[in-house]
């Protein structure tokens, strides 16, 4: 089945892709489409990435964490003084 670009954008970033590569046109976009499907897979989620950095930062998520901060903490940050 053929794919017609008519983007011009996508056609020349296929084509810099495919020389960098140096492979054709249609590999470069079978390439493409493999590591962007994998690199899909791959992305944690946002409580992976809560957690990595929870991890990294040694911040423990205890039940005090969990408490919604005060109005006032908020509000301070709004405060033109």
């Amino acid at each position: 089945m053929p794919i017609n670009v008519n983007n011009p954008e996508a056609d020349a970033l296929t084509r810099k892709f495919a020389s960098m590569a140096g492979v054709s046109i249609t590999d470069a976009i079978v390439i493409a489409m493999k590591e962007a499907i994998e690199r899909r897979r791959n992305v944690e989620s946002p409580q992976q990435t809560a957690a990595r950095l929870r991890e990294k930062h040694g911040i423990a998520l205890n039940d005090k964490a969990r408490e919604p901060l005060p109005r006032e903490a908020f509000d301070d940050l709004w405060d033109e003084t």
